[in-house]
């Protein structure tokens, strides 16, 4: 094919970052520069991106994080908090409620950010509190330029602030006004927040380690945690049921709750190995899809064809109905990963892969595993979601905000990818929290997440609400050894397209040998056809979206073979971002759609 690229792959052998925002970018190098190790620069560009790409996450949202320290094993920081303690069943059933909403209280779950970050920094940084937080400190306190996805953003929920989410109002819409695209914007409120944990935590200790500690009681049983109950508990808000409820997280959720370092999911792949979370979120599904690819001959393919498209998108379907049939909190289920990755599974499922497009949600048939997937028609309402099973094709896109909205707009993420010069490789998925989701709480700056959508309201769901599960999220960073040796971090935004378009990206590195900026730039694809993870969980049976830049060839091909194609704008499907190391050479490369991810080194 003729390889195309909108900017060069940074090269050096001193450090990389990459992230979904050139600030937060900035920042993590600016890390580095000072003697800070990756890790170190990863929690200072995670609460940079909290601040300077507030749609897509916040101070009370969540993060996973995936990790290879130089000469260790790679691991995987669980940042996804979990439901309250009072989110059963019958407290949403008695709600009247089968659909977990898509904004407000209800669905907030343990805000697990702040956590996972000073777990990090504590067993894995060099540098204090202070040192890798007061650049978004700074950020938030002078300002900084809006994108105008930003402006879209609050502008599709514009009324519902000035009507109902009034403390959202003060802080996002300055002097009553919705600001303007490149105007400088501020946050003081959440500066004072974090301002004030780093000086309760000073006074407490001079030691660094002991400061971190204290930071994490500050934040999940000091100031944080009253805030946070005493919102919940005293305001009923809007949300996605156009209905006011109240919040079910108490300071004792915060306060029996802490980050957690775990084992990645692993699968070998040609030379490769893909590291993962656990099927507590849907990571394991880039697994999935790996194991069902490896019996075609990829490499006998152009990447641009319809025949490479074909196959990834049926393994998609696959892999995804499998997500809905099996994975949740492994906490509190077992989930058959080991089944589900096995030769033996995928050798069958392989054979459902025809020349034509599937129009069914196929989840796989294990013993001892119920394996069933709902799926909610177009045009039915959430309150009548329960009645339904596998049915008609609906809509499940990751569009744009519509005006007018009750919160309910999908929230997309950030991404970030650091190596430093000794070795150390992270990539996290920073998310939730989003300004979207819930209204501000006055005295914090920051609203709450509602990742509680992605629980089922259904006893017989291996992703069924209960207290203290974590949520299935889509949060899916990758990391990937090669011969043995950790060679790239890798991951984007995107919801339910995020083990999509991180998987194409990988596939057109190790197939066709596109460099990481190739592969980024590379004309994305990627289906709904299976229950969406966001509010209100629709499906769209056949879909296939494509940008405009596949050939007309291949687009022609894949509607013959019975996609239901959609062609996209030429620069619209992936946010990527990546970063490898070889031997002492360090590359890393961004997303150029939307004008926002960068990547830089030396």
């Amino acid at each position: 094919m003729n390889k195309f690229t909108t900017r060069p792959e940074i090269t050096g052998n001193f450090g990389v970052v990459t992230s979904t925002h050139w600030i937060a970018t900035a920042v993590g190098m600016s890390i580095l520069e000072k003697g800070g190790n990756a890790f170190d620069a990863a929690v200072a560009t995670g609460f940079t991106l909290q601040v300077v790409e507030p749609h897509l996450n916040g101070p009370g949202g969540e993060v996973p994080l995936i990790l290879a320290p130089n000469k260790k094993e790679p691991i995987v920081i669980c940042g996804q908090g979990v439901a309250p303690q009072l989110a059963t069943l019958k407290t949403f059933h008695d709600l009247n409620l089968n659909i977990v909403p898509g904004s407000g209280l209800l669905p907030a779950v343990v805000p697990g950010a702040f956590d996972a970050w000073m777990l990090l920094l504590l067993d894995y940084g060099t540098m204090s509190l202070r040192e890798v937080m007061e650049p978004a400190i700074g950020i938030a306190t002078k300002g900084y330029p809006l994108v105008p996805n930003i402006i879209n953003t609050i502008k599709s929920v514009e009324e519902l602030f000035r009507n109902e989410w009034k403390s959202s109002a003060e802080i996002y819409l300055p002097g009553g006004n919705l600001p303007k695209s490149g105007d400088f914007f501020k946050n003081i409120k959440m500066a004072e927040t974090y301002l004030k944990i780093i000086n309760e935590a000073e006074l407490k200790s001079g030691d660094k380690k002991e400061q971190i500690q204290h930071a994490r009681k500050i934040w999940s049983q000091g100031f944080i945690a009253e805030e946070i109950e005493n919102y919940c508990k005293n305001n009923e808000v809007m949300d996605t049921t156009e209905r006011k409820h109240k919040g079910l997280l108490t300071g004792n959720d915060l306060a029996n709750w802490s980050a957690t370092i775990e084992k990645p999911l692993s699968y070998d792949y040609k030379n490769f190995s893909v590291c993962k979370t656990g099927p507590w979120g849907q990571g394991p599904t880039f697994l999935q899809q790996l194991a069902l690819l490896k019996h075609f001959d990829l490499d006998s393919l152009d990447e641009l064809s319809p025949e490479f498209v074909h196959l990834v998108i049926e393994s998609t379907k696959l892999a995804f109905a499998d997500r809905e049939a099996f994975y949740g909190d492994t906490n509190f289920n077992n989930v058959p990963m080991e089944t589900l990755l096995s030769d033996e599974y995928n050798n069958d499922r392989k054979n459902l892969i025809s020349e034509n497009a599937s129009m069914e949600v196929r989840p796989g048939k294990i013993e001892g595993f119920a394996g069933k997937v709902v799926v909610r028609p177009k045009g039915t309402t959430p309150e009548s979601f329960s009645k339904f099973d596998i049915g008609e094709p609906t809509v499940a896109r990751f569009d744009e905000p519509n005006p007018n909205s009750l919160g309910e707009t999908k929230g997309d993420t950030t991404h970030f990818d650091i190596i430093d010069k000794w070795g150390n490789m992270i990539a996290g998925t920073p998310s939730g929290g989003w300004l979207q989701s819930s209204p501000i709480i006055p005295n914090l700056g920051f609203c709450l997440s509602n990742r509680g959508q992605m629980f089922w309201l259904d006893e017989n769901s291996p992703a069924c609400i209960g207290p203290k599960r974590r949520p299935r999220t889509t949060l899916s960073p990758s990391l990937a050894l090669k011969d043995g040796e950790p060679y790239m971090v890798f991951g984007t935004p995107g919801g339910d397209q995020q083990d999509q378009w991180s998987l194409h990206l990988f596939l057109r590195h190790v197939h066709f040998g596109l460099n990481l900026q190739e592969a980024i730039d590379a004309p994305g694809f990627s289906t709904a056809h299976f229950p969406n993870s966001f509010y209100p969980r629709e499906t769209d049976i056949g879909h296939l979206a494509l940008e405009g830049r596949f050939p007309k060839e291949t687009i022609e091909a894949l509607v013959k073979k019975g996609h239901k194609v959609s062609v996209d704008t030429d620069w619209s499907l992936g946010r990527m971002t990546a970063a490898s190391k070889n031997n002492e050479i360090l590359k890393a490369a961004a997303n150029p759609r939307f004008m926002q991810g960068y990547a830089i080194g030396r």
